[in-house]
């Protein structure tokens, strides 16, 4: 049997900005864009290394974050989330100023939102993304293992509905959808919606079978994600 050594990925670059603990993948050169990943419910941020690894090796920086009440960042989630994405676009823009924002299940709502009070970001990748309601529900029920601001998250998520954002979106960020037929937590039928309520430029990915989980770590959606936002940059300059 013929032994192949393979060498080891790159590290991130691991730090911290006011308490949020953050992993920043460069490419070798200048990046075209940078990624901004925002995990689910419950994860955090090397759950996405994988997808971050792909956009550096793509000529894309990327930087993963544990949200508040997640990993090693600091504090509990609450009505400051939207701020903390920001934040990590801030740090992204310093290397390129052409940010997308990547999220899956309460990262795609919260990329969503932060993607509408921003108001300059190329690209969204939102991934069986939850809407407010059910993220109100599951906060109720104790269905989620982070700590969180409950008093203050509650209120801010009845008062920004996801439809609104992303209906906010057009035409200056551009929105790709991608939903498991098979997703057992957060229904397709949500993107659908979003979707339908979302203006141009965007595009809707609708997968047969699959989970709640199981998009985020395809190889060939990870490179359409990559392939979509270069091509919302190039057209962009």
């Amino acid at each position: 049997m013929t032994r192949r050594d393979h060498p080891l990925p790159a590290a991130p670059e691991l730090g911290t900005q006011d308490g949020l603990a953050y992993a920043l993948f460069e490419p070798p050169g200048e990046p075209r864009a940078a990624f901004v990943i925002v995990h689910g419910a419950g994860s955090a941020k090397e759950s996405h290394f994988d997808f971050a690894r792909a956009a550096a090796a793509n000529g894309l920086a990327a930087i993963a974050f544990d949200a508040r009440g997640h990993g090693r960042s600091n504090g509990e989630l609450g009505a400051g989330a939207v701020d903390d994405v920001l934040a990590m676009c801030a740090l992204a823009r310093e290397r390129t100023p052409h940010v997308a924002l990547r999220g899956s299940s309460m990262g795609g709502y919260y990329a969503i939102q932060a993607a509408a009070t921003d108001g300059d970001v190329d690209a969204v990748v939102a991934i069986c993304p939850a809407p407010e309601d059910m993220l109100v529900r599951g906060l109720r029920a104790d269905a989620f293992e982070f700590r969180a601001d409950r008093a203050r998250l509650e209120p801010w998520l009845a008062e920004h509905p996801l439809e609104g954002a992303i209906a906010s979106l057009a035409p200056r960020t551009a929105l790709l959808l991608l939903h498991a037929r098979g997703d057992e937590q957060v229904p397709w039928t949500i993107s659908q919606e979003l979707f339908e309520a979302a203006g141009e430029p965007k595009r809707f990915l609708l997968l047969p079978g699959g989970h709640h989980r199981s998009i985020q770590h395809d190889l060939e959606l990870q490179a359409e994600s990559i392939r979509f936002v270069v091509r919302v940059v190039a057209a962009a300059r």
